[in-house]
C-alpha cells in the first residue's frame, strides 16, 4: 500500500465517522462497534 492510498482512506474514514456523527448521532459508528466487540468476543472463543 502506498503512502497516497493509505491518506485517501484514513481521510474516507474520517470524513465518513464525521459525517454519521452530524447527521445521525453517532449511530452506526456505535452499530459498528458494539458488532466489532461481538466479533472479538466470538474468535476469542474459538481460540
Amino acid at each position: 500500500m502506498t503512502n497516497p492510498i493509505a491518506v485517501f482512506i484514513a481521510v474516507f474514514l474520517l470524513v465518513a465517522l464525521g459525517v454519521d456523527m452530524v447527521f445521525n448521532s453517532s449511530e452506526a459508528a456505535l452499530f459498528l462497534a458494539k458488532k466489532l466487540f461481538d466479533l472479538i468476543e466470538w474468535m476469542a472463543f474459538w481460540r
